[in-house]
C-alpha cells in the first residue's frame, strides 16, 4: 500500500508541473510578416563587449522592417560602446542612471525615446536572432497585438551552465503561460519584448516600471492594466541566447537576482504546481541517497517505500526532465541522468536568493549593488 501511495504522489506532482509546459508555443510556429512597420531595435548593454557582434550581426540579417538600431551603452567599461559603433549601430552612453530607476529600465527608456519607429524590439546583448526571426516576430504581434514576449532557446556550452536548468524550467513553469488555461497573471520575458510605439507609450514605458527587478514581468502588468494584450512563446530555432558566459560567479549571481523574486510573482496555481513539481525530485533524490547510504551502513534509514520504487522515480523523472530540457535549452545528457546535481544548485541559490531578496534587501549584480524592492 505505502508503494502504491508513494507513486501516486510521485505521478500527481510530475504530471502538475508537466501539465504547466502543456502549451509551450514556438517562435517559429508563428506565421512571418513583411509589411507590418518599421522596427526599432533597443539593445541595453552594460559590459557586453564579447556578446554584442553576434547580436548585431543576426540583425543585420532582418531584412528592410529594421530601420534603427540603438545600443544603450549603460556605464560600460569593457569597451561596449566602442565595438557597438564599429558595426555600425547608433551607440548612445547612460553614465549615470536616474534616481528611483533601475539600470536597465533606465536604458531601455532612454533608447525608446532616442527613436522613431513605430514598433519597438527590445533585446538583450547575448540574444541572436536567426534569419527570418524578425519576420516572426512580426507576424506574432500582428496576430497578438499588445507586448509580445520571447523566451530565447537557452545555449548552454560550459559544465557549470548545466545549473541553469531547473532555474530556466521554473520559469517557464511558473509564468503559467503554457498552462492549458493561460494564467489571469500576465507574465513576460525581459530577453526579447516587442510593441507598438502607441502601446508602450499608453502603458507608460519603462517609467512605469522604473524601480522594478523584474522589470519584464511589472511591464506586463502594466500592459494588462490599460487593457492591452501579452502574449509570452518561447525561441526554438528562431531566438538563442547565451546567459551567463562568464563563469559561475556570474551565474550564481544573476539567478540570486531573479529566482525569489520571480518565485513571489507567480500566479498561485502555477506556483503550487511548480513547487509539487520540484519537491518530487526533491524527494526522490533524498529518497535514493537513504537508500544508498542504508545498503552501504547496515543500517535501517527513516525512507518510505523499498529501494525500487525510488529507483522508479528516479527513472521516470529524469526522462521525464530531458523532455522538458531537449525543448528550452542545448542541455547535456548527464543534466538530467544525474539531476540531482543542478537540482542542489537550484536549491542553494533559491535559499541564497530569499535571504538576500528578503533580509538583506540586496543583490549584487555587474559590479552594482541592486535595490530588491522597487521604490514607488
Amino acid at each position: 500500500m505505502t508503494t502504491v501511495v508513494v507513486l501516486l504522489l510521485l505521478f500527481v506532482g510530475a504530471s502538475a508541473g508537466a501539465r504547466q509546459l502543456a502549451n509551450l508555443r514556438r517562435l517559429g510556429d508563428e506565421g512571418r510578416a513583411t509589411d507590418a512597420g518599421r522596427i526599432a531595435v533597443v539593445i541595453p548593454a552594460r559590459n557586453e563587449a564579447g556578446t554584442l557582434p553576434i547580436l548585431l550581426d543576426s540583425l543585420s540579417n532582418g531584412g528592410s522592417a529594421v530601420s534603427e538600431v540603438v545600443v544603450v551603452d549603460d556605464g560600460s567599461v569593457d569597451g561596449t560602446g566602442e565595438v557597438a559603433a564599429s558595426t555600425g549601430a547608433r551607440v548612445l552612453a547612460v553614465h549615470e542612471v536616474a534616481a528611483g530607476w533601475t539600470g536597465k529600465a533606465w536604458a531601455c527608456q532612454v533608447g525608446a525615446d532616442a527613436t522613431q519607429a513605430e514598433l519597438l524590439l527590445f533585446l538583450d546583448a547575448d540574444t541572436v536572432l536567426a534569419t527570418g526571426a524578425v519576420e516572426r516576430l512580426l507576424g506574432a504581434h500582428r496576430r497578438y497585438g499588445g507586448l509580445v514576449s520571447v523566451q530565447p532557446y537557452h545555449e548552454v556550452h560550459a559544465a557549470y551552465e548545466q545549473l541553469s536548468a531547473y532555474f530556466n524550467v521554473m520559469s517557464l513553469m511558473g509564468s503559467g503561460e503554457f498552462a492549458p488555461r493561460r494564467t489571469r497573471r500576465p507574465m513576460a520575458f525581459g530577453p526579447c519584448l516587442l510593441t507598438s510605439r502607441v502601446d508602450y507609450e499608453s502603458a507608460g514605458g519603462h517609467g512605469a516600471v522604473r524601480g522594478a527587478i523584474l522589470d519584464d514581468v511589472e511591464l506586463a502588468t502594466a500592459y494588462a492594466r490599460v487593457g492591452l494584450p501579452v502574449r509570452c512563446l518561447t525561441g526554438g530555432a528562431e531566438l538563442r541566447m547565451r546567459m551567463y558566459p562568464n563563469g559561475l560567479r556570474q551565474l550564481a549571481e544573476g539567478w540570486t537576482k531573479n529566482i525569489a523574486s520571480g518565485a513571489g510573482q507567480a500566479g498561485p496555481a502555477a506556483r503550487a504546481s511548480a513547487a509539487a513539481w520540484i519537491m518530487c525530485h526533491f524527494a526522490v533524490a533524498v529518497g535514493v541517497l537513504l537508500t544508498i547510504v542504508s545498503g552501504a551502513t547496515g543500517q535501517r534509514a527513516f525512507v518510505t517505500g523499498p529501494w525500487f520504487v525510488w529507483m522508479i522515480g528516479w527513472a521516470a523523472l529524469g526522462l521525464q526532465f530531458r523532455s522538458i530540457l531537449r525543448r528550452v535549452g542545448s542541455y547535456r545528457w548527464w543534466t538530467w541522468a544525474v539531476f540531482p546535481v543542478p537540482l542542489v544548485a537550484f536549491g542553494v541559490l533559491f535559499a541564497r536568493s530569499v535571504f538576500l531578496t528578503y533580509a538583506r534587501g540586496s543583490v549584487r549584480w555587474r559590479g552594482r549593488d541592486v535595490a530588491m524592492h522597487a521604490e514607488k
